[in-house]
């Protein structure tokens, strides 16, 4: 919840908002109402959350961390852990590309139909 603490700082600290529940309250409903105003907003929001999920999901998701695992404990070659972790990082590879291009797709193949709040 970084994101809520942040603004509920910026209020108190330089808005001059007193740190109350009732602040917690209105700060979070106008965030997650203002977040679903763009989400329905936005026809071809799904697919952008594909394209850049597929950008930044996979990579710090599935296979940064198993390269990082793997150059940290330098398991031996062809053992069970190290084969795990080079399936994962084929998996997230394929996931960063394919994913984006899923996403593009649908982009492209919708974009006649899009309308606003349609």
């Amino acid at each position: 919840m970084p994101v809520f603490d942040m603004i509920e700082t910026l209020m108190v600290k330089q808005l001059n908002f007193k740190p109350t529940r009732m602040l917690r309250f209105i700060v979070r409903h106008v965030y997650v109402a203002f977040t679903m105003f763009v989400g329905i907003t936005f026809p071809f929001f799904g697919g952008l959350l594909g394209f850049f999920g597929g950008l930044v999901f996979a990579p710090t998701t599935y296979f940064l961390p198993c390269i990082m695992w793997l150059t940290i404990y330098k398991p031996r070659k062809l053992s069970i852990s190290w084969l795990t972790n080079w399936i994962c990082i084929i998996i997230g590879v394929l996931l960063m590309i394919l994913s984006p291009i899923g996403g593009l797709r649908s982009i492209i193949l919708n974009a006649k139909t899009y309308g606003f709040y349609q």
